[in-house]
């Protein structure tokens, strides 16, 4: 017995997932890439831009220190001027010694990098007194104020001392090599997808009854072999369809030849009154048989012939309505215009009208009503008659079940068989009538 391993927060990562082949590509793509761009960094940023910023302040703090131990060594002025120049010179140090004054300590702005951090605990360790650092007032220094005993000590150093070009251009080589691979990954992916949506789009509308032209294979050789089946299985059910056609054509006239010599037998029968009775059910059952025939072989050559196009559903329902009320049928109809979609009309008409025969020939009273919801269309039949248990719903739609009171008993078959194959799906519950409600939902 295989156990399933369920992680921890899998629902909540598979919430964030993409949903798409191409988000869900481009993920798989991108997160190793960021993942390993990241370690890099880490280990670039903690281990030698860390090295060198810290070699580079050592190497200021100690300068400082240096040139401030000669100025004690040579307290002469002539001494501290030619000490300080040459600290100017050789180090690019701009040293000032403000005597007497009193450092006023505030908190410095970090910048990015480490090297305000490793300048402050250089200047810590070789001077151990309170002191501050500019990084933000000029883009060329940085301003340091020491406290020593005697005053405060000014120090103009160069920021290109302390800070390394080399960790921008790290950082820019690592987002912008990310950016341009995801870049090319989406351009290419978004290629191989398309072919596959295309093969979505062409295997939903021929499920669905349309002329569907064979699919140029493209894109992956997976994808290409997936179209090249695709086209293999819609030719076969196509070849299928007209030889289902065919065999009922023949079937039709083998069984209609019969039927004939035996309405005309019966038409010849002597119309005594014994046999009048037998004569009257005889002739009715040969009717219904012809009437069963006909009404099958018309749908099917019409789900082999007939082309889906863009039509008005009101226009479609408005016949249907009419035909009922022809046969004295009390009938209300609700359907607001431009209810526009693209069917097989004849087939939807089919349909619908067997749903709306089979209402009226169990109840005095009928409803036709549609409407839009969203991305479909919902039509309902409802009707006031005795209704079907619930426990029987669903086996009314198999052949010869939904006549057992009437009918041929491929009314409901047929009407089920039309609406799936428009992409729909047609249920049976109770009606606000009292009776009977058929409620057909039809992708737009």
């Amino acid at each position: 017995m295989r156990t399933r391993i369920r992680l921890p927060y899998g629902h909540a990562i598979k919430r964030f997932m993409p949903r798409t082949l191409l988000g869900r590509t481009l993920l798989i793509m991108l997160v190793p890439l960021v993942v390993v761009q990241a370690v890099a960094l880490q280990l670039f940023y903690g281990s030698h831009l860390s090295l060198v910023s810290r070699r580079l302040s050592a190497a200021i703090a100690g300068e400082i220190a240096y040139t401030m131990e000669l100025t004690r060594q040579f307290p002469e002025s002539k001494d501290r001027d030619w000490i300080l120049e040459m600290a100017r010179r050789q180090f690019m140090l701009g040293i000032r010694l403000e005597r007497g004054a009193v450092l006023k300590t505030r908190k410095w702005t970090n910048i990015l990098g480490p090297m305000d951090d490793d300048l402050a605990q250089a200047l810590q360790q070789k001077f151990n007194v309170p002191f501050t650092m500019d990084w933000t007032s000029s883009p060329t220094t940085v301003m340091i104020r020491l406290q020593l005993p005697d005053g405060v000590l000014d120090v103009e150093a160069p920021r290109k001392r302390l800070a390394t070009g080399t960790v921008f251009l790290f950082v820019g080589w690592v987002v912008g090599s990310a950016l341009l691979l995801f870049v090319i990954a989406a351009l290419f992916m978004r290629n191989q997808v398309r072919a596959i949506r295309r093969l979505a789009r062409s295997a939903e509308a021929f499920g669905m009854g349309r002329d569907v032209p064979p699919i140029r294979p493209e894109g992956a050789a997976e994808v290409r072999q997936a179209a090249v089946a695709f086209n293999r299985m819609q030719e076969r059910i196509r070849r299928f369809l007209a030889q289902r056609t065919e065999m009922l054509a023949g079937v039709s006239h083998d069984l209609r030849t019969p039927l004939t010599r035996l309405r005309l037998a019966l038409a010849m029968l002597p119309r005594t009154d014994e046999l009048s009775a037998d004569v009257a059910e005889m002739t009715a059952d040969v009717e219904e048989m012809d009437r069963m025939i006909g009404g099958y072989l018309a749908f099917a050559r019409g789900e082999a012939t007939e082309q889906a196009q863009q039509v008005d559903l009101k226009t479609i329902l408005d016949d249907v309505a009419a035909g009922a009320r022809r046969t004295g049928t009390v009938l209300n109809l609700d359907v607001p215009a431009d209810l526009n979609l693209k069917l097989r009309a004849d087939a939807i008409k089919r349909a619908i009208t067997n749903l709306v025969d089979n209402a009226r020939r169990h109840a005095t009273h009928v409803a036709l009503a549609a409407a839009a919801q969203g991305r479909s269309v919902l039509v309902t039949v409802d009707d006031d008659g005795p209704g079907i248990p619930a426990d029987r719903r669903e086996s009314v739609f198999r052949p010869f079940e939904s006549g057992l009171s009437g009918g041929t008993g491929l009314g409901l078959t047929i009407a089920r068989d039309i609406i799936r194959a428009h992409g729909g799906e047609i249920v049976l519950e109770d009606s606000p009538l009292g009776g009977l409600r058929a409620r057909i939902r039809l992708p737009i």
